[in-house]
């Protein structure tokens, strides 16, 4: 995949978890396409970076999220769902990366329309397996929507980490 004006491919980590947090990390930095990693603790804060709102005002909006269903003060699905109805942010991918093997959550994800629902496998080499896969897919072979600012503006607005 070509990036616009060769900017790094913007994600977006929604992670409660400190270990699978730094195993994507780990993973990501040794990525062939250059990639600028943000990451939320919670569906709130989830919310809050997409809509720009509050500390994440200069936050830029994300080629693709990676999303854990099960997260504290808002979950996943309730995130995915809010994401898959605002017409602002409908048009990015959004990848389900969570524990659950749950057959009601598989469905509900993709009644919301995730873009994918991968199972986190509790092997270490299998989650850099898996990440890296992520990062082949959807980084290298898919041609990712552009960003509402660049397709505007040509533009990719202001990197911002958390």
């Amino acid at each position: 995949m070509t990036t616009v004006d060769a900017r790094p491919v913007e994600i977006l980590l929604v992670e409660d978890s400190p270990s699978d947090t730094d195993l994507t990390v780990e993973a990501l930095r040794e990525a062939k396409v250059r990639n600028h990693l943000s990451i939320v603790e919670d569906g709130v804060l989830a919310l809050e970076f997409l809509r720009r709102q509050g500390k994440f005002a200069g936050a830029p909006r994300p080629d693709l999220i990676m999303l854990d269903l099960n997260l504290p003060r808002k979950d996943g699905r309730e995130v995915l769902a809010e994401i898959k109805t605002d017409e602002s942010l409908k048009t990015i991918p959004v990848v389900v990366l969570t524990t659950s093997r749950a057959e009601r959550d598989v469905l509900q994800a993709y009644k919301y329309h995730a873009n994918c629902y991968i199972t986190k496998p509790v092997d270490f080499e299998q989650f850099l397996t898996v990440v890296r896969s992520i990062e082949s897919f959807w980084l290298m072979l898919v041609t990712l929507p552009p960003s509402v600012k660049s397709a505007q503006a040509g533009s990719a607005g202001s990197p911002r980490s958390s």
